[in-house]
């Protein structure tokens, strides 16, 4: 009880330590697992490990294969949440870099990690591309929390999300491929027993998730389930799709509740969200629980077998050498930069799959006496701890060294997506801002995206923006909405995390009406509020640019725009082209210049 009691516990301090010093949880988490395991036998008074995961005979929590079971069924959870975050069309967006980088850049991992592990420590083939197949995954759950905290272009961003979601499944099916070569074919790998089994794995883990997906769906949209049963019913379909699957086909489970998860995260849900919320609060859970359990499960004997320059130098060669030529490889002819490329060679952080998949597939094969399989397990550790806290420490850094670290942010976050906003936000787009809408309403999301523009649905309360890596380059706030309470709170709230360069929100229309108590961050002036923006937008849906002479000019023109209630004075674009806010506390008229632009909403006019 103690123990069980013993792993919750620190694995939630360990959550929150990496939260308070911005490290992924992975790191503390084995560390924990390492000192609560192998470690604690140098200074426990019997030798014995303060947490045994398998039972030994005087201690332990799981008897037999209870462990690779709740590893199994812990793993099909994971991998089922992250399922449910692959949207088909933010796929689409991140351009074919991606598609090669989980495809062609598997390829160069998979046979350039397996060529180095076996002629470095002398492995069999077998289990030196078992090795690879379990390295080839880099995984959100190591990336977010290193790229949430540096600020990037979007596209360096999204291909390094993307591909860590997207390879989560991919590695761990080539991972099972190969573990079924090793079994079926008893060291006979391409054998015809084998190749019919990777065809059943196939069929069964995609048949048995599309339709399970389609099944669920149909359930909740009837209303089938009660509300407060919705999460565990899910949660007991995840678990009887692995089961029945990998009954069907060995193996095939952890393929059948990834394809379920995608499924079920491109229809449309209403219960998306919840469940989504749900799986996420679990995932950190179990995540806890398997880091410190598969840590602690390690020998000293499984460590001392690596503590070698051997370990090192194959290190280096699959960080140093082998991620970069998969990376410069898969974006040869983008439009990426070779600094940009430089870096997203740099982050590859290993996480929770390969070490789940690595312990569960080293014991199996030991178990069998499978010459060389002892090497599987801390091999895979190694590599998942040396990466984590090589990315976790110097990514900053190196982003900095190469140029990739945005010095000064520029990109626009709108709270709000009504059709002001989409009207603000096209303009914007056009004049080659970054600009994200925010909003909880559907619909306008829906127009949003129609229209071309990134649009996340969300709900300023929560904490899903904090922890959103597409928003790293933003630098300036506008909050939009119809309620002068939630634009005040947005403000409060995000001003110092998105808005380093400027926060304004829409003045209300009691501010409106008492210029001197108007608000500093009051945005556009000090006579539009979200009345006015409404009603020009409605009439006259269009941004329009008037050139300024001079000082005067602008001034008169600003008047003009004070007294015509469909139109609305939004931004000055300079002589650069450089477009800027106007607020009521705004730039003075001395620094407005001949060939300036005044950038308006509503009616066209001239002076």
């Amino acid at each position: 009880m103690v123990e069980l009691a013993g792993i919750v516990i620190l694995g939630i301090i360990a959550q929150w330590v990496a939260w308070r010093l911005k490290l992924p949880a992975i790191l503390p988490l084995i560390l924990i697992g390492l000192l609560v395991g192998p470690i604690s036998t140098l200074y426990t008074e019997d030798g014995l490990k303060l947490i045994e995961p398998i039972w030994n005979g005087t201690k332990g929590l799981f008897p037999g294969e209870g462990l690779y079971y709740f590893v199994s069924l812990a793993i099909s959870i994971i991998l089922f949440e992250g399922g449910l975050t692959l949207k088909s069309s933010e796929i689409k967006n991140v351009g074919p870099v991606i598609t090669k980088l989980i495809t062609l850049g598997s390829i160069v991992t998979f046979f350039g990690a397996g060529l180095a592990a076996h002629y470095i420590f002398n492995l069999s083939w077998q289990i030196s591309f078992l090795f690879s197949g379990l390295i080839i995954v880099t995984g959100p759950t190591v990336i977010t929390p290193i790229l949430r905290n540096i600020p990037l272009k979007k596209d360096i961003s999204a291909v390094l999300k993307w591909e860590g979601i997207l390879i989560d499944p991919i590695g761990a099916l080539v991972a099972v491929l190969v573990y079924e070569f090793i079994v079926v074919g008893e060291g006979q790998a391409f054998t015809k027993t084998a190749l019919i089994e990777f065809g059943k794995i196939l069929l069964f883990g995609f048949t048995f998730g599309f339709t399970f997906a389609h099944g669920l769906v149909f359930t909740i949209k009837k209303k089938l389930i009660p509300h407060y049963l919705l999460n565990v019913v899910a949660l007991s379909t995840v678990l009887l799709v692995f089961v029945a699957s990998d009954l069907f086909a060995h193996e095939s489970g952890l393929l059948a509740v990834v394809v379920m998860g995608m499924v079920i995260g491109n229809t449309n849900l209403p219960n998306l969200k919840e469940l989504l919320y749900f799986k996420e609060s679990l995932s950190v859970i179990l995540i806890s629980i398997l880091f410190i359990l598969l840590a602690a499960n390690i020998n000293i004997s499984d460590m001392e077998l690596i503590l070698n320059w051997k370990t090192l130098v194959l290190f280096a060669i699959i960080v140093f050498i082998i991620r970069p030529l998969a990376v410069f490889l898969s974006a040869y002819g983008s439009n990426l930069k070779i600094n940009e490329k430089l870096f997203i060679g740099w982050v590859g952080p290993r996480g929770i799959v390969a070490a789940g998949i690595a312990s569960l597939f080293g014991s199996k094969l030991i178990a069998r006496g499978e010459p060389g399989a002892e090497y599987i397990t801390p091999l895979v550790f190694m590599i998942v701890l040396g990466t984590v806290l090589l990315n976790a420490t110097t990514a900053r850094l190196f982003a900095k060294l190469v140029g990739v670290f945005l010095v000064k942010s520029e990109g626009i976050l709108i709270i709000g997506a009504s059709k002001v906003s989409r009207l603000i936000g096209q303009y914007l787009a056009k004049n080659n801002r970054h600009v994200v809408l925010i909003d909880n309403n559907k619909s306008n999301i829906d127009k949003s995206k129609k229209l071309g523009l990134e649009a996340i649905e969300a709900n300023i309360f929560s904490d899903s923006l904090d922890d959103n890596i597409e928003l790293n380059d933003m630098g300036y706030l506008m909050a939009l909405t119809g309620n002068s309470e939630i634009n005040k709170i947005a403000i409060d709230k995000f001003k110092n995390q998105f808005g380093e360069n400027g926060a304004f929100r829409i003045v209300n229309t009691e501010e409106m009406n008492d210029a001197e108590n108007n608000p500093r961050e009051g945005l556009f002036s000090h006579s539009d509020d979200f009345i006015k923006l409404t009603e020009a937008a409605r009439k006259y849906p269009s941004i329009n640019e008037i050139e300024i002479e001079s000082p005067e000019h602008y001034l008169k023109l600003i008047e003009i725009t004070k007294t015509d209630e469909h139109i609305v004075p939004i931004f000055i674009k300079n002589l650069e082209d450089t477009i800027e806010i106007i607020s009521f506390y705004g730039k003075e008229k001395e620094e407005i210049t001949k060939g300036c632009k005044l950038v308006y909403l509503g009616k066209q006019f001239s002076l």
